[in-house]
């Protein structure tokens, strides 16, 4: 297998608002968008943010209901001090502040208008192998 992309793709009630949260907060881009969907793309990030509208056909019929819930989205970035202050200038609610675990892993989570935790990590010493 030759894998040549990745996304991950969330359910939630109103794409619009997620896509705009993702584009102010996030910098992504809309790659493709149409009626209940939308493919958000960051050139540096490696992967693409699929949102769908719950209740979408193109969703099988158990999970059309259902909502992004239980799944965090992790970017590790450089500066994660600064970014939180921007994204506090920002108005963004830091809805996990700051924190170090013991394993070495430094970070800090948002909140999109959906329920959508994103959790942006920075490593304050290597990762474990």
């Amino acid at each position: 297998m030759q894998i040549t992309g990745c996304a991950v793709s969330l359910t939630v009630d109103d794409v619009a608002a997620s896509s705009a949260f993702f584009i102010k907060h996030l910098g992504f881009h809309e790659a493709m968008a149409a009626d209940g969907f939308a493919s958000l793309k960051r050139d540096d990030a490696g992967m693409n943010v699929v949102l769908l509208r719950r209740g979408i056909e193109v969703l099988p019929p158990g999970f059309r209901d259902q909502r992004a819930a239980g799944v965090i989205v992790a970017f590790v970035v450089t500066d994660l001090a600064g970014e939180e202050r921007r994204l506090q200038a920002e108005g963004v609610t830091i809805t996990m502040p700051l924190r170090e675990e013991p394993w070495g892993e430094r970070l800090f989570q948002i909140t999109d208008p959906n329920g959508v935790v994103v959790e942006l990590v920075e490593w304050a010493s290597p990762p474990p192998a």
